[in-house]
């Protein structure tokens, strides 16, 4: 590897995004982007004629460092509609910019040098440069798909105890899962809560897909387990809800010294953020539960659209339970395997454009995800129906 030059030692290695390289390609070749997880329809106007109506008030200054006491409260009345567990809105939330700032606030809150971090990959890419920047260490779990194609992510409950060393500070969860799809099972968050209370490890779960989950699965937050709201700090995001990714309005929620420490380091980054979004987000929270159940149903819907498309184009795929994003196995029209090289030719032998998942892997156990190919499928009917066309002549 190539050293960057003037870059710190933690961030070497951490180079220009895939999302970048491949989002470049689509504009490049005129591709259909499948690769970014963002959606290109409108969110709920209950919530966009918020935004609307408070900019040009006192909306568009500083908003108080926590963030608006109407969305803190909207926070935890939401979390208690939908969780059953209470927050208190002054003490125990923490409004971020997006998930990512509270994920990398949390990290370099609570870890000293050297500190190790145990998660499971594939990964959403921040984590490990969260955890760098932090000066910690990633202890890297692999979740492993199906292997008749059909079922659930799994990982090797002797791996994640093997992870855990002296040196292990904390437990970081990502459920719904990015890049899978996977929903981590009640029976396997009491083995993720039993070994955290065991070490007396932390833990940071980043549930920003709570609300996009499909028919068979449910979604559970590990700071509901018996023994775990007292060491668990939940991530949550406006902008996988409500169609708002550019938005950046996320929260934090938890014990109150564990919040306070997020809040230390969070007041140091941005500050405060998204003025005129944080009372379009409140009212985003409060709307009725037809709203969150219809997303689900409608993204679904999607979901099943690309998945016979992928599959018809002999491509099979690891159907998520959650999320944007569906998996597939590159090896029966990439003979070596290569996701990365598939991903690269697919502008020209498509018109599509994806993301390969060895991206999301430590070097360690990239070789888990080499054939392997992230697609989204968050987008409008027209744009997925094209796509679906479009790899359909794949040659």
């Amino acid at each position: 590897m190539t050293r960057a030059p003037y870059l710190s030692s933690r961030l070497q290695g951490f180079g220009t995004t895939v999302f970048a390289e491949m989002s470049a390609l689509a504009v490049a070749t005129g591709s259909i982007n499948l690769g970014q997880g963002f959606p290109d329809y409108p969110g709920p106007p209950e919530v966009l004629d918020v935004a609307r109506a408070a900019i040009g008030t006192a909306h568009d200054q500083y908003p108080p460092g926590p963030g608006i006491p109407e969305l803190r409260s909207a926070v935890a009345e939401h979390v208690h509609r939908f969780g059953g567990h209470a927050y208190d809105p002054d003490a125990e939330i923490l409004v971020t910019a997006g998930a990512t700032e509270a994920l990398t606030a949390a990290l370099l809150a609570l870890l000293e040098p050297g500190d190790e971090v145990v998660l499971f990959e594939p990964m959403y890419d921040s984590y490990a440069a969260g955890i760098a920047m932090a000066g910690g260490v990633a202890r890297p779990v692999p979740l492993r798909p199906p292997a008749s194609g059909t079922g659930p992510w799994t990982f090797d409950p002797a791996e994640l105890r093997a992870a855990v060393t002296p040196r292990a500070r904390l437990l970081l969860l990502n459920t719904p899962h990015n890049p899978t799809g996977k929903v981590f099972t009640r029976a396997e968050l009491g083995t993720l809560a039993a070994l955290a209370m065991e070490h007396e490890l932390l833990v940071l779960t980043d549930e920003v897909y709570e609300h996009l989950v499909f028919t068979g699965s449910r979604h559970a937050t590990l700071a509901t387990v018996p023994g775990m709201r007292e060491r668990t700090l939940v991530v949550g995001s406006a902008g996988k809800t409500f169609n708002v990714t550019g938005w950046k309005v996320g929260w934090i929620c938890g014990p109150a010294p564990l919040v306070s420490a997020v809040r230390t380091a969070k007041q140091f980054l941005t500050y405060v953020n998204g003025g005129p979004f944080q009372p379009a987000v409140a009212a985003g929270l409060r709307l009725p539960g037809e709203y969150f159940a219809g997303i689900a149903r409608d993204l679904e819907h999607r979901r099943d659209v690309l998945v016979e498309g992928l599959t018809a184009a002999g491509l099979p795929v690891v159907c998520p339970e959650a999320t944007y994003f569906a998996t597939v196995d590159v090896r029966p029209v990439q003979p070596d395997g290569d996701g990365l090289a598939f991903c690269r030719a697919l502008p020209e032998r498509a018109g599509v454009v994806a993301v390969p998942t060895v991206v999301f892997y430590s070097s360690e156990h990239a070789h888990l995800g080499r054939h392997l190919v992230r697609f989204a499928f968050c987008k409008s009917d027209a744009v997925l129906a094209e796509a679906v066309e479009r790899l359909g002549r794949m040659g």
